[in-house]
């Protein structure tokens, strides 16, 4: 490194103190006010800097040796200089510095596409300069920065608990009793107030303590809105509790807001207010629990973690950290680490963000499937896509390619070989046909079940038979009786012997013999109704199909108690052998053909697997779920839907049945349970990118 001439600083740049760092050494912020951007200084990064007016690089580095016990270097002072032209924090004294400027903006001009999605994916709309009502406020918020103020909310927390003890069971059905407009206001009230609530408490909060706070307005992070305040002013403080108060204070308002909210249940009527009141002392400051204390995105948890830790720019130093760990442990690689810390301090933040890596995960995927699901079927699926593309596959491809432009340094060694080696389990699991069994749920039930029904309205007249007794083929099992059905098989008889007379007379009576064949036509229609009657009548006299056990007898097979037309009354079971059905979805029925394994398992446990063979394998996906048992709506594992009377599934289902199970006597009764399904093997892969044209195939309704 040579000696050279110094670019002067921008004017307008400020400095402020900062905070120790972690080490102990003294700290000190930049503030650039064109872009409102701050940036942490280092002990010697300041020395250098406030003697960057000597104008030269070594008469900086010499007066920096001389009065301060630092000794560094005009490598030293070259990093700040590099560091200083990045951000763009020179004066350009020069054509060449203008022109540099000029490149670099052109630069990191964002073509019209990327433009397009980093601003679909978030932007911000300011709505509200509120220094001028922030500075009117404050003076009638003051008892709100005082800790007697707390006390009385701690105090306050403490007898709304105590209220709403007393009339809980009230308190937690408060909301379901509301639906349509009442309740669609209530959500309303309840979170802009909640919100609202919370975004003042960040500006009063930082106002407090000198802050400036430019802009307040609405952020939309992937279309969805929410409030926000700018309180970027915060970085200047050099007090690190009064960072972390205004970093809480959203979160503080809420709660306190809650609390008030619980008292004000205690004391309102019944209405859409109290369900609103509801809201506020119940789920609102949960959600913002949930959501704003998260450490892992860049919300309010965020931000005080970062203070906590004194670590500005966590997620990025964390991150760093993060991969280069990753390299050692993968391929050996012994870098340097991007900064020192202490054992306990690196792994902490290697593990936070491993953590932050998988949490966001889990969130961007549900992101991209909200995305899939709000807009129509064409836009969604892109806009799917794009989610997946640019907050999954990007970081993964960004990094793959940064090891693929060190792949000179690539060697075998242990870290390597044991990459390779996880690598090719995780190919061979990806790829090779292991999975042949499917696991869906299941209905087992004798070979032979036969389940009786009222054929008519009536009564019973007797019943011979017990739950759980033992019958043979053909005998009695109760005795209906139908008034109704009687006095319409008469009156079907009468008319029948009626027409039967006219049809004899009709060759000898010329107002017969008028009506030709018509007359015979409804002498043989009332021939079939006295049939059908007759049937019918005799179906009242109940006899076990073949021999078994009687089961499942209902409560209204009594003498004398009136049944409806249908209603059921018992079930004859067969004593030997099982059949069952099980209903699978999509994905897994080109795999069953008739004749592979299956084996069921009940739930519960209170019976041993039983081995079956499949036979027939149903292409048409049911309409209506006819097991109750296995439907969602009464906490069965098939995703259902109840619309009037009837179950429909979610999502496709098929039946398929299996017989010829093993185990020689039936069930006792019918059992629930899961059936392990054999069918051809299949890769994950290919499961997975079947499933991936059939949705494509479905949404796009070809």
């Amino acid at each position: 490194m040579t000696d050279h001439p110094l670019p002067p600083l921008r004017q307008e740049l400020t400095l402020h103190a900062g905070e120790p760092q972690a080490d102990g050494a003294p700290s000190w912020v930049l503030h650039d006010p064109c872009v409102n951007r701050f940036y942490q200084l280092s002990w010697p990064s300041f020395e250098i800097l406030s003697r960057w007016s000597l104008g030269a690089a070594q008469a900086v580095l010499d007066d920096v040796n001389a009065r301060t016990p630092l000794q560094l270097t005009l490598e030293d002072v070259e990093a700040v200089r590099r560091f200083l032209a990045q951000h763009q924090l020179l004066v350009a004294a020069s054509a060449d510095a203008s022109q540099w400027l000029g490149r670099v903006r052109e630069a990191s001009r964002p073509s019209a596409a990327m433009w397009l999605l980093k601003n679909y994916l978030f932007f911000r709309v300011p709505l509200l300069r509120p220094q001028r009502l922030l500075d009117r406020l404050l003076p009638w918020c003051g008892g709100l920065f005082r800790p007697r103020f707390w006390q009385i909310e701690a105090g306050l927390l403490i007898v709304a608990l105590l209220l709403v003890s007393q009339r809980w069971d009230a308190f937690t059905h408060t909301f379901s009793a509301y639906s349509g407009l009442s309740a669609a206001l209530g959500i309303g009230l309840s979170l802009g107030v909640a919100k609202l609530a919370h975004e003042l408490g960040h500006a009063l909060t930082a106002r407090h303590f000198g802050c400036r706070v430019p802009t307040m307005g609405v952020a939309f992070l992937v279309m969805v809105p929410v409030l926000y305040t700018d309180t970027n002013d915060a970085w200047k403080l050099p007090s690190r509790r009064q960072r972390l108060l205004i970093g809480a204070a959203g979160i503080l308002a809420e709660l306190s807001l809650a609390v008030w909210a619980t008292l004000a249940w205690c004391a309102l009527p019944d209405g859409s207010l109290r369900a609103g009141t509801f809201l506020l002392a119940s789920t609102t400051w949960i959600a913002t629990l949930a959501v704003n204390a998260s450490p892992f995105m860049r919300f309010d948890g965020y931000f005080l973690l970062s203070d906590w830790w004194g670590m500005p720019n966590l997620h990025g130093r964390a991150f760093a950290l993060a991969r280069w760990r990753l390299r050692q442990l993968a391929l050996g690689w012994n870098d340097p680490a991007p900064e020192y810390f202490p054992d306990a301090r690196r792994r902490g933040l290697i593990l936070y963000a491993w953590a932050t890596w998988l949490y966001r995960l889990v969130l961007f995927l549900s992101i991209a499937l909200l995305v899939y699901h709000m807009f129509f079927k064409a836009l969604g699926i892109v806009l799917l896509f794009v989610e997946l593309g640019w907050f999954i596959v990007r970081p993964i491809a960004m990094e793959l390619a940064a090891v693929w432009s060190r792949r000179g340094e690539l060697v075998w060694r242990r870290e390597t070989r044991r990459s390779a080696v996880l690598l090719a389990l995780f190919l061979a699991w990806l790829l090779l046909p292991w999975q042949s069994d499917r696991a869906s749920p299941a209905m087992l039930l004798a070979a032979e079940s036969q389940g009786l029904y009222a054929p008519a309205a009536g009564e019973v007249a007797q019943v011979w038979v017990r739950d759980g007794q033992h019958v043979r083929a053909g005998q009695l099992l109760a005795q209906l009786d139908a008034p109704a059905l009687a006095a319409q098989l008469a009156q079907a008889e009468a008319r029948e012997r009626d027409l039967a007379w006219q049809v004899a007379q009709q060759p000898l009576d010329a107002t017969l013999q008028a009506e030709g064949t018509v007359l015979a036509k409804e002498w043989q229609a009332a021939q079939a109704e006295v049939a059908g009657l007759t049937q019918m009548s005799a179906r009242l006299t109940l006899t076990a199909p073949f021999a078994g056990r009687v089961a499942d007898v209902s409560d209204a097979l009594r003498p004398g108690t009136a049944l409806a037309e249908g209603e059921h009354l018992l079930d004859v079971i067969g004593p030997q052998g099982a059949k069952g059905v099980a209903f699978v979805g999509e994905n897994a029925l080109p795999a069953l053909m008739p004749g592979g394994a299956a084996r069921f398992i009940a739930d519960g446990g209170e019976h041993w697997g039983v081995s079956c063979r499949l036979g027939q394998v149903e292409r048409l996906n049911l309409p209506v779920l006819d097991e109750p048992a296995l439907a969602s709506t009464y906490g069965g594992p098939i995703a259902t839907e109840l619309r009037g009377q009837e179950l429909v599934p979610v999502n496709a289902v098929f039946r398929v049945h299996f017989d010829h199970c093993d185990g020689g006597a039936a069930p006792a009764r019918e059992m629930s349970g899961v059936a392990r399904l054999d069918g051809t093997g299949e890769s994950p892969l290919a499961r997975l990118v079947r499933q991936a044209f059939a949705v494509l195939e479905r949404e796009a309704g070809l």
